[in-house]
């Protein structure tokens, strides 16, 4: 296979069109008019040319739930979304809370190919939120982890957070916390609201998720550390992080595509489908999430991809798991909340779903400018499609998609992660 590439009047950043040369998994030249012996050309005619995405929060699930998703299933689906690195949750079976667990991940990853794979370490150990996990360990080991989550648990407990807090410093890690008070929100099922009490739906108050913010942030505050809040979902919380960066503190948040788009409203038809954790919020909830994210008060978006196989999603709303597919339409939602609602340019989405999350992982090769010297990790993708989403054609093992049926903008026609084509004219390479 060749390893140079000529991607011919690509449009760098929604900007003006260029032709980028790739040279054994490095950009060599960006200018009008290049050549290149022996290369193969790609058509970027009227294709958005954007650094290679990078996601904060993926759940591939292998160890454990091989049912659900495997690495190599999981990053299929992400290289299909224009994804040449994501950030693998703790949560697995065993629980990725020991050197050996973050490395057999990591490996798994570079032997599928797709793209490059991070893993999250557990912050305690078993995510049982009672001590904390080998974090040293796992920091030192051949995955290099600087990401530690407990997520789908908060860590309550204020001790034990600003004891991880504190330790993360010596390597310059970050804790990503899940706000979620858990007393708050014993067997909560969606939004807390007027529509909860018409359903009979137990609520999940806004305040279980904010009050762990300021905590948290006051915490990260006091012991001078880094702080990422995963998934927020509420006005307040918004304002909440807002306030943090106000001061100064070091505190970055992410916001999901799904808490773009979707109300609480899509829990009327009980289906289960529309189950997730933090739950859809209200209509003025996403308005403030979109204007967050707009002003730079959300740092970057992130998946949240939660697959689960179909008997965990085919039964009644409360003994339905919690969790959408996220990976391969992020890109389309982000295009139809953001861009074309004139809330963010291209290179502010590069900014959300590229730069600032790698710097939040402090991944090197990643999230780098498309410009000469930089490695070739590029996603061509056509704004100006359209298509409907059907989950038969994911990717991912499952198909718990809120999006099936519903027409979305823009298709991701390839994806390169080092040079190396993974996604081409549409379809894995």
């Amino acid at each position: 296979m060749s390893t140079t590439y000529l991607i011919r009047n690509a449009r760098i950043l929604g900007g003006d069109a260029a032709d980028i040369l790739v040279e054994d998994g490095r950009i060599t030249e960006v200018g009008a008019g290049l050549s290149a012996d022996g290369a193969e050309i790609v058509d970027g005619e009227g294709l958005v040319a954007l650094p290679g995405l990078v996601d904060l929060h993926t759940h591939l699930r292998e160890p454990g739930r091989e049912d659900a998703e495997t690495v190599d299933t999981g990053t299929q689906a992400a290289a299909l979304g224009g994804f040449t690195a994501v950030h693998a949750m703790a949560n697995t079976d065993p629980v990725a809370d020991t050197a050996g667990v973050v490395e057999q991940v990591w490996r798994l990853g570079r032997e599928a190919g797709h793209c490059d794979v991070f893993p999250v370490g557990a912050v305690t150990v078993g995510l049982q939120g009672e001590r904390l996990a080998e974090l040293g360990a796992m920091a030192d080991s051949a995955a290099r982890v600087r990401v530690f989550s407990d997520d789908g648990k908060c860590v309550s407990d204020a001790v034990l957070m600003r004891r991880a807090l504190e330790y993360v410093k010596a390597f310059d890690g970050v804790v990503a916390q899940h706000a979620q008070e858990p007393r708050l929100t014993e067997d909560a099922q969606m939004n807390e609201g007027e529509l909860s009490g018409r359903l009979g739906l137990r609520g999940w108050p806004a305040v279980a998720e904010e009050a762990i913010i300021a905590r948290d942030c006051l915490l990260a505050a006091h012991v001078d550390s880094r702080l990422h809040v995963c998934h927020v979902s509420t006005a307040g919380s918004v304002e909440i992080v807002r306030w943090a960066k106000s001061k100064g503190w070091n505190v970055t948040a992410e916001a999901c595509p799904h808490h773009l788009l979707l109300t609480d409203e899509k829990a009327l038809t009980y289906d289960p489908i529309y189950k997730v954790n933090p739950p859809l919020r209200s209509a003025a909830d996403v308005e403030a999430l979109r204007a967050g994210l707009a002003d730079g008060t959300i740092d970057v978006v992130a998946t949240d991809h939660a697959p689960h196989p179909h008997e965990d999603k085919d039964c009644e709303w409360q003994a339905a798991a919690f969790g959408m597919l996220g990976l391969e339409t992020a890109l389309s939602i982000v295009q139809a909340t953001m861009v074309d609602t004139g809330l963010l340019d291209w290179a502010g989405v590069a900014e959300r779903m590229s730069t600032k999350p790698a710097e939040i992982g402090r991944l090197s090769g990643h999230g780098r400018p498309l410009a000469a010297g930089e490695p070739a990790n590029i996603v061509l993708y056509d704004a100006g499609a359209t298509r409907v989403v059907d989950p038969t054609e994911t990717a991912s093992l499952s198909r718990n998609t809120p999006y099936a049926g519903m027409e979305l903008p823009g298709r991701v026609v390839a994806t390169f992660l080092r040079g190396k084509p993974t996604v081409l004219d549409g379809k894995l390479a």
